[in-house]
């Protein structure tokens, strides 16, 4: 997720309501042609129809959060829904096969004690929100279970807690959370944790603390994929020597084209391929556009200012809303998108990247990946770009379920030392 109700960037997660643009600009970051819209063909539909279709990470059920729908009553996912980016509807026409669906509660909740009673909330709701449409989603827990649920026209729900915090320092807790079917945990959210720094925050560790270890280490235990979207990148290093199985970057896109912390280096893609992680790169605007990832950089520092100057929720706001309209960014397109997993591939393998596209937990979307129906025009465009149909498979989810199922055997094997 981009951000949250909280302390350091409340306005992120509704950004897309104040941000607009139609720029496009070029992986080098110099006005270039713009490139012609992406048009699907039968063959990628057929290829699409085969593939998993594996996205990271979507935040709908902090939607759910925000809009105080936590009964689920008011927003029946059967029928078109506007102010979200995912329905049924559109899921199907995405041919999405498998969702993590993320437990996300903001940072500020640590700090009012109530992290765990939220992230348990969001964990329930994700379970509810499942049983509600028992034709369309099942609760998966394993690599296998993702398999027959798609062979059975279900789309396979997992759950991924994103950010330490919901933890409160309890390894305890981290167990609980997996019995509960969360899938992986992202090390941190946007503001440091006791045990680990957030690429988004003031370095404190420069790495994880030996509790951070323990819980890395407890991880691989269980068979919990370790997230390292949003932590440092010492914390990624870290983590990477420590682990005993595959990574995930569960929405993360590649720092050499858009230059934003929340991107992953090219130092770290090298040591993911060792790894046998993956890279699930982020749909997000702000962090896959050159003059959008410079521009977001200021986001972090003014919701510091102004929560500061404005404590008040409702002031903040109001603050915040203000300082997005008069800071636009350019939104990009689908082919900066694809941008992204070329530059993966090229620098860590084919093996090592996957979707992971934010959404309803991100404002604004590249031209042609509006919502969860356009995944096909990825395929479309890979294919346009020369990916043979193996890579293309790997690509759009046979490489997560690869590292799902490598954490699964790590930890049957007695990963931790």
């Amino acid at each position: 997720m981009t951000s949250s109700p909280g302390p350091l960037v409340v306005m992120i997660v509704t950004f897309a309501v104040w941000v607009s643009g139609l720029w496009r600009i070029s992986a080098d970051d110099r006005p270039a042609r713009p490139r012609g819209r992406v048009v699907l063909t039968d063959a990628a539909r057929k290829l699409h129809a085969e593939a998993l279709v594996i996205d990271g990470h979507n935040d709908l059920p902090f939607r759910y959060r925000m809009k105080n729908d936590l009964a689920l009553r008011h927003f029946d996912l059967r029928q078109h829904q506007k102010d979200f980016h995912t329905d049924i509807p559109r899921l199907r026409q995405g041919g999405v096969g498998a969702q993590f669906w993320s437990a996300f509660v903001p940072s500020s909740s640590a700090r009012k004690g109530t992290a765990i009673r939220e992230t348990l909330e969001q964990i329930d709701l994700i379970h509810r929100l499942v049983a509600t449409y028992p034709d369309t989603f099942a609760m998966a827990g394993t690599a296998d279970d993702i398999v027959r649920l798609r062979a059975e026209g279900k789309i396979a729900s997992l759950i991924g807690v994103e950010g330490g915090h919901s933890i409160d320092n309890s390894i305890g807790v981290l167990r609980i959370y997996y019995e509960l079917g969360v899938r992986y945990m992202t090390l941190t959210h946007s503001e440091n944790v006791d045990w680990a720094d957030s690429a988004t925050d003031q370095p404190r560790l420069n790495g994880l603390s030996p509790f951070g270890e323990e819980v890395v280490r407890e991880m691989n235990r269980l068979g919990m994929l370790v997230d390292i979207s949003h932590v440092s990148p010492a914390v990624m290093k870290h983590v990477l020597r420590v682990t005993r199985a595959p990574v995930i970057a569960s929405h993360s896109s590649a720092y050499a084209l858009a230059q934003h912390a929340r991107n992953i280096p090219d130092d770290v893609l090298r040591l993911v391929k060792e790894n046998g992680g993956v890279i699930m790169v982020k749909f997000y605007s702000g962090f896959i556009v050159p003059e959008g990832a410079r521009a977001t950089q200021e986001i972090f520092r003014v919701g510091r200012e102004l929560r500061e100057r404005y404590p008040n929720d409702t002031e903040f706001n109001a603050a915040m809303t203000q300082w997005v309209k008069e800071n636009p960014f350019p939104r990009g397109n689908i082919h900066i998108l694809v941008d992204h997993i070329d530059h993966i591939v090229k620098v860590a393998g084919v093996d090592h990247v996957g979707l992971g596209s934010d959404y309803d937990g991100i404002s604004t979307v590249p031209e042609q990946l509006e919502d969860v129906s356009c995944y096909p025009l990825i395929t479309q465009e890979l294919l346009n770009r020369g990916y043979s149909r193996e890579a293309i498979l790997k690509i759009l989810g046979g490489n997560a379920l690869r590292a799902l199922r490598e954490a699964e055997a790590a930890a049957r094997a007695g990963a931790a030392p």
